[in-house]
């Protein structure tokens, strides 16, 4: 199966990113992918955190959920919708939400981000639960693909990565692919990207794509950058270092089976 990670470098216009999407979508699927998956706050990376409370969408209508319903069903593609702002219990906060669409256009999975980023070296300072109400649902979704087989994949957004007990619960759910769309700092990817991405393919014996945000946005904010395409061996697959683009490789279902096979480690789990 073909996987594209979709690279962007979003700004505080809305429309302006829908389109640098649907250009990087209409390249993906002419390139023969099946899935695409956007980065996290594709629609919007504003000046202020606040500024993703003006676009929030209750779930299952508004512009930015019908404009990736709509790409689906008109590419005929699987989109994941990296993350967008859906409305929550508190009017002062939003889910972080990843939105699975099939290419009828329709959603099939909600998933919101559990683990809240918060990071402060002196000279960045980010906390995201002064405006994300945190989820708390791992979720999965079946994959029929045009190679015969019914992929099981695991959603997950950016910090989630560095716990590794969520992609555990994925594995013991028999989890083939990973998905991290994300937004990193700068600081914070340099360090530790892509040594926790192949860390969760490897222990996990699980493809993992993650798309990211990768450059310097309006607001000043540097994002890392280097979207991914993992093996379940820890082999990286295909990159882009920053800047928008699609990153693509075929996921090939045998050698996931074939690692599972002559390393049995999922069925020697003891604890947890």
């Amino acid at each position: 199966m073909k996987v594209a990670a979709i690279q962007m470098v979003s700004t505080g216009h809305v429309q302006d990113n829908l389109q640098i999407a649907q250009a990087l979508l209409t390249e993906a699927v002419g390139q023969g992918a099946e899935l695409a998956v956007l980065p996290e706050y594709f629609c919007l990376i504003g000046l202020r955190d606040s500024d993703k409370l003006a676009i929030q969408e209750p779930f299952g209508r508004g512009p930015i959920q019908d404009f990736v319903a709509g790409v689906a069903r008109s590419l005929g593609i699987w989109i994941v919708g990296g993350t967008l702002p859906l409305t929550a219990s508190q009017p002062d906060h939003v889910f972080n939400s990843s939105l699975a669409f099939n290419p009828q256009g329709e959603c099939v999975a909600r998933y919101d981000k559990i683990h809240l980023f918060r990071f402060n070296n002196g000279a960045e300072s980010y906390d995201e639960s002064r405006v994300l109400e945190r989820g708390s649902t791992p979720t999965v979704f079946s994959l029929p693909s045009r190679d015969g087989h019914t992929w099981s994949v695991g959603m997950s957004v950016c910090y989630d990565m560095r716990f590794a007990e969520l992609y555990r619960e994925y594995a013991a759910r028999g989890v083939d692919l990973l998905l991290a769309p994300s937004a990193f700092t700068h600081t914070t990817g340099e360090a530790h990207w892509e040594v926790l991405l192949r860390a969760r393919a490897i222990e996990n014996l699980s493809f993992v794509a993650a798309a990211a945000q990768g450059g310097v946005h309006p607001s000043g904010r540097r994002t890392w950058g280097q979207s991914l395409l993992i093996d379940p061996w820890g082999k990286v697959l295909a990159e882009q270092a920053e800047g928008p683009g699609v990153v693509l490789a075929e996921l090939d279902y045998r050698q996931l089976q074939h690692c599972r096979a002559q390393l049995p480690a999922l069925q020697h789990r003891i604890l947890g």
